[in-house]
């Protein structure tokens, strides 16, 4: 009963991550219908080619989704006067060397660009002009939880990986979401890969509560001391690491996640 509940909530979590791409535009099943009635199956079957090929795709475009609209949709729930706006795909430029892409929530852990630039490509053959980019990572974002088997201001409003628990409970706290939403959301954490530097610093050089035999499975992929040129990845989910299902929470219990926060 308690594996259905948890399945549940976290299927929940993933629509309300979706909705919040619609919070901007409205966007909605069928509203590219008079201006491109196949955009939605075209993105489908781009998503489809990539997260078949690489299930560790598909965990990158829903939180590639998550923290486009993040930025905006936590900070102002009803307006987007930034954010919702494919402002994560953007790359450097001499007038905006540091954009949101690279900020440190962002980057190197970000993954899925190809997917939507193809996806795009693929859209604008059949329809150009007419589909945003913004619209583009939302639906590539909702096929991609269907396909893994589900029913400077980013650094600001996104937690970063080495925030202790009573700090991520602030931290959802100033946007309006309890802890009890934290765990919830947090159980995205089930499919995709973690980076040793988002955890190396905090859960394997210094005593903490981590599985002794976990932490050794992880030193043996992670240097010492990871470097941008030295920075491997691990699973975040070792069991089931390509469903989207709920054994990060079984994970946490018997102190296996990579990245949960220690609690002082």
């Amino acid at each position: 009963m308690k594996t259905m509940a948890a399945s549940f909530r976290l299927a929940v979590a993933m629509k309300c991550v979706l909705m919040l791409a619609s919070v901007c535009q409205e966007l909605h099943v069928g509203y590219y219908k008079k201006t491109c009635p196949q955009v939605e199956a075209i993105v489908r079957d781009e998503v489809k080619k990539f997260v078949y090929r690489d299930a560790g795709i598909g965990a990158g475009l829903i939180r590639l989704l998550f923290h486009e609209t993040t930025t905006a949709s936590f900070r102002q729930p009803k307006q987007c006067e930034r954010g919702c706006d494919g402002s994560v795909l953007l790359d450097p430029t001499p007038a905006n060397p540091q954009p949101e892409k690279l900020s440190p929530p962002n980057n190197p852990s970000l993954r899925g660009f190809e997917v939507i630039d193809a996806a795009k490509d693929a859209v604008e053959k059949a329809c150009p002009g007419k589909v945003s980019c913004a619209d583009i990572v939302a639906f590539a974002a909702r096929d991609a939880s269907y396909f893994l088997g589900s029913s400077a201001e980013a650094l600001n409003d996104l937690p970063p990986p080495f925030f202790n628990l009573s700090q991520l409970v602030s931290s959802f706290a100033a946007k309006g979401l309890t802890a009890e939403d934290m765990v919830v959301l947090s159980g995205a954490h089930t499919i995709g890969r973690s980076h040793c530097s988002s955890f190396v610093s905090d859960r394997l050089a210094v005593p903490s509560d981590i599985n002794a035999g976990f932490a050794n499975i992880l030193r043996k992929t992670c240097p010492a001391n990871p470097t941008p040129a030295n920075d491997s990845t691990v699973n975040q989910d070792v069991v089931t690491p390509n469903a989207l299902d709920n054994q990060y929470y079984k994970n946490v219990l018997a102190k296996k996640c990579s990245s949960l926060p220690t609690p002082r």
